[in-house]
Order: C-alpha cells, then sequence, then structure tokens
C-alpha cells in the first residue's frame, strides 16, 4: 500500500523577481491551493532587473495555456507581436542572410527527410534556397502573419510562432495574476540567509527592514548574483566561455521604424553580434560581444549605428558569464533564470530554460524531506536540457567561414563538444540529422542553421538519388508555388495585430 505524504511542503519562499520570480509564483500558484501552500515572493524595488525586450520560442504558448493566459489579453498588456523565427545575417560570410523558421521545411515523403528532396531539386535549379519551402519563412518576407489553420491539408497549417513582447511588463502581468491566487509579495533586500545547523537546508532569510521570511523550499530567483544557490550553498559554477566567448551586452530600446516584422533579426558584427526584437510601439535591441575583442564602447557605438531610428534613453551594459551552476537543485533550494545559467539570447531561449527549470519541478514536485533521487533526476534533466541548448547555439558559430577579425577566427577554429562535433559531421557527410533525448531543436532547425551557414552535405540520400528528377522537381515547384499563393493573400502582421491585439498608444516615457 502506498502511504500518504507525512511531511508535505507547507511554505514555499522565491527568492527575487523578474520574469523569472513571476512565472514561478504564477505557475505553483496556478497549480497549489493557497490554502494549503504559502507562496511568498521576495523582491526589492531597489535592485533591478536584467529584463530587456524579450524574443522567444513556441514553447511559451505552452506555458501561457498552462496558467489559462489568453493570448489577446497578454498580447495587449505586453506589448507583444508575433514571431515567426530570426534572420540571421553575415554569420557564414559577411553578406550572408538565411531564416531559421518555427515550422517545418515542406513535407516528409515516404519516411524520408524533406531537406533530402530539396538537396536533389537544389542541384536542378540555381535560385533555390530551402526556406522557399518553408510557411513561416515565406510570410516572414513579406512581413504577413495570419494564425495557423487548423485544416491539416492546408499549407497554413505549418505556420508555428511565437512571440516579442516587454519582459518588465511580462512580469508585472503575471505578478497580478500569482497575487490574485494567494502569493504574498514582500517588498524588501535580503541581508542575510539562514541555514538549519545539521541539514544545511535553507531555514528563513531576514531583510533589511528586520523581517524574516521562513519557508520549507526556496527558489532562487535572484538573477546573476545567484544569493541562495552560490553564495549561501556554495554551489560552483560550470563555465562555457571557451566554447561562447561573448561575455557582455550593450542594450537600447529605439523609436520602431517601418513595416513591423514577424521576426528577430539576428546580424554578427566583428566581435559578437546584435539582436532587434520589434514589439509594438518600440524596438529592442541589443549588441552580445566578448569584451576581448572590442572596447566597451567601440560595441556602443556599433550599437548606435543600426538602430533603425532614435534611441529611446542611453545604452545600459549587462556582464555575463556563459554555463551554468553545477547543480540547480541543491538541499532544499531550487535556482531559476539567471541564478541557475545563462546562455546568450541567440536562439531566444532565455524565458524556455525558466520554463524547463519550473516545469521539471513540478514534475517531480517534492516532500519537504527532499528525497536525493528526486533532485539527482531534476539536476541530469536540466543539465541535459542547458549541454542541448548549448551545441545549439554554438554551432552559429563554428560554422562560420569568416575570417575577417581575430573574433570570428578563434570561433571558426576552436574545438567544440564532441556532442556537437559528431552531429556537424554526420550532417556532412551524410546529410543526416536526429534528435536525441526530447531535444529542444527539431531537425528543421538545425538544418536551417547548417544549410543556412554553407555546411551542405556531401551527399543526397541514396533513395532519393534513384527517384525522378523530374517529378521531384514538378512536386516541389508546386508545393513552393501554393505557400507563395497563400502568403500573397494573407495581411500584413501589424494589420492583423491592430484587429487582433493591439495595445493602444504607447506610454509615455
Amino acid at each position: 500500500m502506498v502511504e500518504a505524504v507525512t511531511n508535505p511542503i507547507r511554505n514555499i519562499v522565491i527568492v527575487g523577481g523578474g520574469s523569472a520570480g513571476w512565472m514561478t509564483a504564477a505557475a505553483l500558484s496556478s497549480l497549489l491551493p493557497a490554502n494549503a501552500v504559502q507562496i511568498t515572493l521576495v523582491e526589492s524595488e531597489q535592485i533591478g532587473t536584467v529584463g530587456v525586450g524579450e524574443a522567444t520560442i513556441p514553447d511559451v504558448i505552452n506555458f501561457n495555456a498552462l496558467l489559462g493566459i489568453p493570448e489577446q489579453e497578454f498580447l495587449k498588456a505586453t506589448n507583444g507581436t508575433f514571431k515567426l523565427g530570426i534572420e540571421f545575417k553575415n554569420w557564414g560570410q559577411i553578406g550572408d542572410s538565411y531564416f531559421h523558421p518555427f515550422g517545418t521545411h515542406g513535407v516528409d515523403m515516404n519516411g524520408i527527410d524533406f531537406h533530402q528532396y530539396w538537396l536533389r531539386y537544389r542541384g536542378q535549379t540555381d535560385d533555390s534556397v530551402i526556406e522557399d519551402f518553408s510557411m513561416c519563412s515565406v510570410s516572414a518576407k513579406q512581413d504577413k502573419f495570419v494564425l495557423p489553420d487548423q485544416d491539416p491539408r492546408s499549407v497554413l497549417s505549418q505556420i508555428r510562432y511565437a512571440y516579442h513582447f516587454d519582459a518588465t511588463a511580462y512580469a508585472k502581468y503575471l505578478r497580478a495574476y500569482a497575487e490574485k491566487r494567494g502569493v504574498k509579495r514582500v517588498e524588501g533586500k535580503v541581508v542575510k540567509v539562514h541555514q538549519h545547523s545539521e541539514t544545511g537546508f535553507i531555514s528563513a532569510v531576514d531583510l533589511e527592514d528586520g523581517q524574516s521570511v521562513s519557508g520549507d523550499m526556496f527558489f532562487d530567483c535572484s538573477g546573476f548574483r545567484a544569493l541562495l544557490m552560490r553564495q549561501t550553498l556554495g554551489v560552483q559554477f560550470k563555465d562555457w566561455a571557451h566554447w561562447l566567448p561573448c561575455d557582455t551586452a550593450q542594450t537600447v530600446a529605439c523609436e520602431r521604424t517601418g513595416p513591423l516584422l514577424p521576426y528577430t533579426i539576428s546580424t554578427a558584427k566583428s566581435a559578437g553580434w546584435q539582436w532587434r526584437i520589434p514589439t509594438q510601439h518600440r524596438t529592442g535591441n541589443g549588441h552580445i560581444y566578448s569584451s576581448q575583442y572590442i572596447t566597451d564602447d567601440e560595441a556602443i557605438e556599433s550599437l548606435l549605428s543600426d538602430l533603425d531610428g532614435p534611441a529611446l534613453g542611453e545604452p545600459r551594459k549587462i556582464k555575463f558569464r556563459t554555463g551554468h551552476t553545477e547543480k540547480f537543485w541543491d538541499k532544499n533550494c531550487v535556482a531559476i533564470g539567471l541564478s541557475g545559467g545563462f546562455l546568450e539570447p541567440l536562439e531566444s531561449t532565455s524565458l524556455f530554460l525558466i520554463q524547463e527549470g519550473i516545469s521539471k519541478f513540478i514534475s517531480l514536485f517534492p516532500s519537504a524531506d527532499m528525497p536525493d533521487a528526486v533532485s539527482q533526476e531534476y539536476n541530469r534533466q536540466l543539465t541535459k536540457k542547458f549541454e542541448q541548448v548549448r551545441d545549439f547555439i554554438i554551432l552559429h558559430y563554428k560554422a562560420t567561414q569568416r575570417s575577417d577579425s581575430e573574433f570570428w577566427t578563434y570561433c571558426r577554429m576552436m574545438s567544440v563538444p564532441d556532442s556537437l562535433s559528431d552531429k556537424m559531421e554526420l550532417f556532412r557527410q551524410a546529410g543526416r540529422v536526429f534528435r536525441y533525448e526530447d531535444e529542444l531543436f527539431s531537425k528543421t532547425s538545425w538544418i536551417a542553421v547548417l544549410l543556412g551557414q554553407n555546411v551542405v552535405p556531401q551527399t543526397v540520400d541514396p533513395i532519393v538519388s534513384t527517384l525522378d528528377a523530374r517529378q521531384i522537381t514538378h512536386s516541389l515547384g508546386t508545393m513552393r508555388a501554393a505557400m507563395t499563393g497563400a502568403a500573397d493573400k494573407m495581411p500584413t502582421h501589424e494589420a492583423f495585430l491592430k484587429n487582433y491585439a493591439w495595445a493602444g498608444a504607447p506610454a509615455m516615457s
């Protein structure tokens, strides 16, 4: 007979707000009865958050759905826009451009990946790129958007999307959501952390004004400071700077000019890259770079010279280290967000990794005695997720042909994890891509970046090689025409948003 839990968690304390803290509070409060578990979030308005214009991947839709948040309400509250993927400029070589879509490329046929047919088709025509066969890419190039068609026979059913939004507004929205469900917010700066003398478990945090907040379970959402996980529990940090040498960001918003694009733009620069994230009333920009190869002043000048409109304020500097804590869960503390690790936002995975940390905790929700097997499994899963995302981000740097700066020469020549080099070599030699252990990024994602950065297989699939080239050309030509025709009929992204979830006039600075 399975026994009931005799030592349940009664009090959860979240240290830190921002996206990580309020996403944690919102998710837990949506699942845990307020009369059974008290959730308290401690944050100080004196301590700023890293929040800038946020780009996401489609998994954020699942998180909002878990909370029961209506999409239109969410978009209006956060000045949100739709995102069909990312355009990468100058990553393979200067002058190159490719699109990483959220949807698929074409349709797999006879159990063989679509890109194999495209490679054969490419041999018959000189003007084809694989993104011509992605509904997301085709729509994005025309600045068009509609919601996916639920009819699987329609090419519009292949649309998959995420969002751009104001991260600070999202945290504010989630705060209201969580407080409505019983989460208690305490204003204050933590000055001392208490631990149990025998177990080392965290028992309480003292605040500057003399308050003390005790709990059974603690979440460290204190950002890069990692107040609980690293400063208190002493968990070490695993540094990945060798593979991801960027360590600084300069961020600034600017006035929005021109069409409202339904995608993020990532432009490679001499010692890093610059993002462009369009929200409804302004554009978020950031230059991520390696301070070893460029000065802050040079990075700021480069950032400001590539804005689409006048800057709204002065650039803000953010220093960071790429990598993660050796444990994401230690004793009775879980690190969520930047306190657990950081991977630069090249593929917009920041909120996804927060979401993963929360969802994995919920699936392993413990009793108050914190069984070792539970925290060990959590750490295994989060470590694997970080490593998989890491490899995909490293791919963008490694798969370059640029030699115009010391930075790019280093990236092109650096050694990479075996898990990545094996994947690259399998694609280069045989055109094959496989997905392992619930990996985040799909075959489409890997193929988009590999082909986009000029890593082309040496051979086409042997089975596809035996097929009639004229039939392949006809089939793909028909598919391409159907996608172009569908995009032609779609409204612009801005027109769709104004009819669907426009936030109204922008707030005054």
